[in-house]
């Protein structure tokens, strides 16, 4: 455990934590996973609308799920820096159970948006559980062990939508049924062997400027370097939310999709990028560093959300898959560069602070992008294609292409 820092709790006690923050992390994924395959048919059975308005629909769901994100994750961040991580990943792994099961029994969509709103709370979990690992790691480190966290997210996507396909078939209902025992499952683990990771002496008091969802906002402004790289996050991940705004509708709108293909098709994409991180991020960095690994990232994901755009066919949309896996290296690559630049008792607040980015970018991006899907869907585009999204999203991915590697050139990242 060479990657656990000196002030961190006992090896044994360290290892436990890293277990449970990248359970919170994994299972979260599930959860979200499970429900893309199943959520256009969702939708139209309890909406009672067709495949372009349950897009729309659905794009309003994933768009409060990131509002609720955006408005309590620095909360969480800060209120972690204060209290320490275990009782708020407790309370967020046991509140995602009982989202679940309010999902199984959703009877109109208003109940879907109340479940999304507590999922994307109980989803920003993911903040304290990324300053859980910066506690029991050492700056040098941490880009591998956020690297780990990649991986809990590639691998969520891979069980997730393959379970979800599968148990899809069973119900729409079922999935959901399945994410709550998971959940409540991790609760009981978490509750048993997950140690507090934040010494007391380390902690300071709460301030409500870094639990404002703008205000936090400023911890990027603190810091020399970190604002430029706060940019880049921002527009990354309002590029990349093409993918869970229409995923879904885009497979089947284009190709004739069901549930299964969905899932099998989310699930080829997250064990690319779980394997990636877990085997190339180590190696990747230590022969380049993290900027340009970050930087070729970034590359790979412009050229091939041009790819979907382009393709004709299930076979060429999975050897896109293949190719995509560089790109799940921005985000551990960026919040470990971001993270060497903040002293070690603000490691929440810029967490805090990158969660709140990611969901404003990913709110306003599923919205966006919706948006051009169904518009290109509807009789008064001046085409009709269910492809539009993607070349769109291409275009804007360049931006933060262009920015970084400015950024790389003028400061020598």
């Amino acid at each position: 455990m060479t990657a656990i820092s000196a002030s961190a709790p006992a090896p044994a006690a360290a290892r436990r934590a890293i277990l449970f923050a990248l359970l919170v992390v994994f299972i979260d994924m599930v959860g979200l996973g499970l429900i893309l395959p199943v959520m256009p048919r969702l939708i139209e059975e309890v909406g009672h609308v067709g495949l372009g308005d349950a897009a729309t629909v659905g794009g309003a769901l994933f768009a409060v799920y990131s509002l609720a994100q955006f408005l309590l994750a620095p909360m969480l961040g800060a209120l972690s820096d204060r209290i320490g991580r275990r009782p708020l990943l407790l309370l967020a792994v046991g509140g995602l159970g009982f989202d679940y099961v309010l999902h199984a029994l959703a009877p109109s969509l208003g109940w879907l948006f109340v479940g999304r709103i507590i999922a994307g709370g109980c989803g920003a979990s993911f903040v304290i559980a990324n300053a859980c690992l910066a506690d029991v790691s050492t700056p040098e480190n941490r880009a591998r062990v956020f690297g780990l966290m990649g991986a809990a997210f590639g691998l969520g996507f891979v069980l997730g939508p393959g379970l979800g396909g599968m148990l899809g078939t069973l119900g729409t209902r079922v999935p959901f049924w399945a994410a709550a025992a998971l959940a409540f499952a991790n609760f009981i683990f978490g509750l048993i062997a997950l140690p507090e990771t934040l010494a007391p002496e380390k902690r300071r008091a709460f301030l409500w400027r870094e639990a404002n969802p703008l205000g936090v906002l400023t911890v990027f402004a603190r810091y020399r370097g970190v604002l430029p790289m706060a940019a880049v996050v921002f527009l990354y991940f309002f590029g990349s939310a093409v993918y869970p705004a229409i995923w879904s509708f885009w497979g089947i709108a284009k190709f004739g999709w069901s549930e299964l293909t969905v899932g099998i098709s989310l699930a080829g994409f997250g064990g690319v990028m779980a394997l990636a991180q877990a085997t190339l991020v180590g190696p990747s960095v230590a022969r380049w560093g993290e900027a340009r690994v970050a930087l070729f990232g970034l590359l790979i994901a412009a050229v091939v959300c041009l790819g979907y755009g382009l393709s004709t066919g299930l076979a060429m949309v999975l050897v896109l898959v293949l190719l995509h896996a560089p790109e799940g290296f921005v985000h551990p690559m960026m919040s470990a560069l971001m993270s060497r630049a903040v002293p070690e008792d603000a490691q929440g607040a810029l967490q805090g602070g990158i969660s709140a980015l990611m969901s404003l970018a990913m709110l306003l991006g599923t919205l966006f992008f919706t948006w051009i899907f169904g518009y290109f869907l509807s009789g008064a585009a001046p085409w009709r294609s269910p492809d539009a999204a993607f070349f769109v999203a291409a275009a804007v991915l360049l931006v933060p292409l262009g920015l970084f590697a400015g950024l790389m050139r003028r400061h020598r990242i």
